[in-house]
C-alpha cells in the first residue's frame, strides 16, 4: 500500500474546504461535499483492508526522518475509527443536503475542516501534531455550534468554546510537561515511558485528563448536555459521532502505548468509568425532549465503551473497540430520526411529539432498531457488543461492574420506549374522546318564570394527520440503521477486526518499529 495515502486523508478535505469557500452554494459545492467524503471512505476501506492482518503503515511527511518530520501511522484500530468516520461524514452531510443546512455559506467547508482534522487526530503518531489537530477539529466546530443562528444555539456555542478552550489549555500543559520532561513527544519514543518515569506518568496524566474531559466523563460530563441540544440535528449527529470518540481513541492509544496498559491504575477507570455509566442512564431519566434524553444515553454509553480499556484485558479491548464502531453508527442514527422529526415539527418536546411519527412506518423502524440495538438487544450489533463487553467483565472477576452494566442496559431501553411511545406509538394531538357536553341556559320563554336548560352537543374533534416527512430525511437513519442490523448478523467480521486491533494495543511493538523505521 502506498503510505502516501495517510496524509492524503488530511490534505484532501482542506484542499476541498478551500475550494467550497470559493464556490457558491449549490449542486457542484454538494458534489464536492460529498465526493470528498466518498473518497475519505473508500480509503479508509482501502486501510482496512491493508491493516486487517495485523500491518503496520507508516509514512514520515516530506520524507524526513523519524522525530523530524511530521508522522502519520495506521493500524487496524485507526482504521477502523477513518472508515467509521468517514461513513458518519458522509450519511450526515446527505441529512444536511435534505434539510436545506447545507445550503448555508460555510457549513459544507467547516464539515470538511472537521473531518481533516479527525482523520488527522486517528492517524498522528505525535502528541504536539495530535494537539494541533484536535484545534483543527475543534474550530470548525465552533462555527457549526453558531451557524443555526437561534439564541439557545449561541448560549450552547458559548458553554461549548468555553469548555474545550479550557481543556485545550490542560491538554497543551501536559503536552508541555511531557516534553520538558522526556525530551520528545513523538510516540514512538515515547513508547513505556511512563512506567519508567514517574514524573512523566503525572505529565502524560494531565494529557488524559484532558481527554476525559473532552470524552465527557462523570463528574466532568456536564458540558457535553448543555451544549449538544443547541445546534441542528444533522450537527448533533455529526459531533456524537467525531469529538468525544477521538478523545476516547486517544484514552485507548495513549494508555496503551505511553502507561504500558499499567495494572496499578486500572481501578480508578473501573471506578469512573462504572459511575458515568450510570450516572448518564439516570439522568434521561427525568428529561422531556427527544435529544436531551439522547445525549444523557451519550453519556452513559461512553461509560460503557471505556470499560474495555480499564479492564485492559485481550477481551476487554476488543469489546470495547467493537462497542466503540458499534455506537458511533447507532447514536448517529437515533439523532439522525429524531432529527428528522425535529426538522418537519419545529420541537423535540415529547409531549408536542405525540403520535407525530404516526404514518411513517420507515422512520419507525429505523429508530426502533437502533434504538434496540442501543439497549444491547438482538439481532444488533448493540447485543453483541454488550454480551462481549459483560463477558469481558466476568472474565476479570468485575462482577459489580458487569451486574450494573446489566442494569444499565433495563434502564436504557425503558427511556427508549419512552421516546417510541410518545413520538411514534402514542396517538396524535388533537384526538381523543369527545368532552362532555356542558348545560346551557337557555333564552327565557314569553311568560314563563322559570329557565330550561338545553344541552349542547358538541362538534366532533377533529383528527390532525401527522406531517409527511420526506424520503430524503429518512434514508441518513435507514442507512446506519441497516449498519448496526448488518453488524449485528455479521458480528465476527468486526470481532476479528476489533481482536487484530486489541492484539496492537496489548503489543505496540510494531506500531513502535513502524513509526520509527526500526
Amino acid at each position: 500500500m502506498n503510505t502516501v495515502l495517510l496524509p492524503l486523508l488530511v490534505a484532501a478535505p482542506l484542499l476541498g474546504a478551500a475550494l467550497l469557500t470559493v464556490l457558491p452554494a449549490g449542486r457542484v459545492a454538494r458534489f464536492l461535499l460529498m465526493g470528498t467524503s466518498a473518497g475519505a471512505l473508500a480509503a479508509g476501506l482501502a486501510l482496512l483492508t491493508a491493516t486487517r492482518d495485523g500491518q503496520v503503515y507508516a509514512h514520515q511527511v516530506g520524507l524526513w526522518p523519524a522525530g523530524v518530520a511530521i508522522p502519520f501511522v495506521a493500524d487496524t484500530f485507526s482504521a477502523l475509527m477513518v472508515t467509521t468516520t468517514a461513513l458518519l461524514v458522509l450519511v450526515c452531510s446527505a441529512f444536511a443536503i435534505a434539510t436545506g443546512e447545507a445550503e448555508r455559506r460555510f457549513f459544507s467547508p467547516l464539515v470538511l475542516v472537521l473531518s481533516a482534522g479527525v482523520y488527522g487526530a486517528l492517524l498522528t503518531a505525535d502528541l504536539f501534531n495530535l494537539f494541533v489537530f484536535v484545534e483543527v477539529m475543534l474550530l470548525p466546530s465552533y462555527g457549526l455550534m453558531a451557524i443555526a443562528g437561534t439564541l439557545h444555539g449561541l448560549r450552547g456555542g458559548r458553554t461549548y468554546v468555553t469548555a474545550n478552550l479550557l481543556t485545550s489549555t490542560v491538554f497543551l500543559a501536559g503536552v508541555a510537561l511531557v516534553y520538558g520532561t522526556a525530551g520528545t513527544v513523538h510516540l514512538g519514543e515515547l513508547a513505556g515511558a511512563a512506567q519508567d518515569s514517574p514524573v512523566i506518568a503525572v505529565a502524560m496524566g494531565l494529557v488524559l485528563l484532558a481527554m476525559m474531559v473532552k470524552a465527557a466523563v462523570v463528574p466532568v460530563h456536564g458540558w457535553l448536555v448543555r451544549t449538544y441540544t443547541a445546534p441542528s440535528p444533522a450537527v448533533t449527529a455529526l459531533f456524537s459521532g467525531l469529538h468525544t470518540k477521538v478523545a476516547i481513541y486517544v484514552i485507548y492509544r495513549l494508555y496503551a502505548l505511553v502507561f504500558d496498559g499499567e495494572a496499578s491504575l486500572l481501578w480508578i477507570g473501573l471506578v469512573v468509568f462504572t459511575a458515568t455509566m450510570a450516572i448518564g442512564v439516570l439522568g434521561a431519566v427525568g428529561e422531556t425532549t427527544t435529544r436531551s434524553i439522547l445525549v444523557f444515553h451519550m453519556v452513559s454509553q461512553i461509560g460503557y465503551i471505556l470499560l474495555g480499556v480499564a479492564l485492559f484485558t485481550e477481551l476487554g479491548l476488543m469489546a470495547g473497540i467493537f462497542y466503540l464502531v458499534h455506537h458511533m453508527v447507532v447514536k448517529a442514527s437515533l439523532f439522525l430520526s429524531t432529527g428528522a422529526i425535529e426538522h418537519v415539527h419545529g420541537t423535540g418536546n415529547l409531549e408536542r411529539l405525540r403520535g407525530a411519527a404516526r404514518g411513517q412506518p420507515l422512520l419507525a423502524l429505523a429508530f426502533l432498531g437502533a434504538a434496540l440495538s442501543l439497549a444491547g438487544l438482538p439481532p444488533f450489533s448493540g447485543f453483541v457488543a454488550k454480551l462481549t463487553l459483560v463477558a469481558a467483565a466476568l472474565d476479570a472477576g468485575q462482577w459489580t461492574v458487569a451486574a450494573i452494566a446489566v442494569a444499565v442496559s433495563l434502564i436504557t431501553l425503558m427511556s427508549m420506549l419512552k421516546i417510541w411511545g410518545s413520538v411514534f406509538w402514542g396517538p396524535p394531538p388533537g384526538t381523543g374522546p369527545a368532552p362532555e357536553p356542558e348545560p346551557v341556559q337557555a333564552p327565557e320563554a314569553a311568560g314563563a318564570t322559570a329557565t330550561a336548560t338545553a344541552t349542547a352537543t358538541a362538534a366532533p374533534v377533529a383528527t390532525r394527520a401527522p406531517a409527511r416527512i420526506r424520503t430524503g430525511l429518512v434514508l441518513p437513519t435507514v442507512a446506519l440503521t441497516a449498519v448496526t442490523l448488518c453488524v449485528g448478523l455479521g458480528a465476527q467480521v468486526l470481532l476479528d477486526l476489533s481482536a487484530q486491533a486489541a492484539a496492537h494495543l496489548l503489543d505496540t511493538s510494531a506500531y513502535v518499529e513502524a513509526v520509527t523505521n526500526r
